[in-house]
């Protein structure tokens, strides 16, 4: 994959992606930015979401599992420290539909074990949980190898 990365004025970067989108990323005021849109670590956060999101919805239709609306909370926590990388993620996957909650489960393990390149490119421990048709917050647990 290649991009072109184009600095427009401030801390203003645009780019048109290999799909032909244009996005521009920018830094807050207080920082010497314009705030013309979003900080590269916000998209980095949509970006791992929106990610697992298109695997779980692709895998659940695939699973012939009815999707009526699937929303996702994202908490990413920084080091304090430059390079103040991402040091956890966690997201929540709400989901509601007449869905089987063990196929619920399969798909995002699908997703986070070998389908979302995103999340599988941060160098940060990620978490899970999910919530069906508005019922209890359930953490999702992927077992180790040693597990089995």
């Amino acid at each position: 994959m290649n991009m072109e990365v184009r600095w427009k004025q401030g801390m203003a970067f645009e780019t048109i992606t290999p799909s032909g989108h244009t996005v521009i990323l920018d830094a807050s005021e207080e920082v010497g930015g314009l705030d013309t849109g979003p900080r590269p670590t916000e998209m980095l956060l949509h970006a791992t979401a929106s990610c697992t999101g298109i695997d779980i919805v692709s895998i659940l239709h695939k699973m012939r599992q009815p999707l009526d609306s699937f929303e996702m909370a994202i908490d990413g926590i920084r080091a304090t420290e430059h390079p103040k990388r991402f040091t956890a993620v966690h997201i929540l996957y709400r989901l509601k539909g007449d869905l089987s909650e063990e196929r619920v489960r399969r798909a995002i393990e699908l997703s986070v074990e070998r389908y979302c390149s995103v999340s599988h490119s941060l160098n940060a421990t990620l978490t899970y949980s999910y919530q069906l048709n508005d019922g209890e917050v359930i953490p999702f647990e992927l077992k180790s190898e040693q597990d089995g």
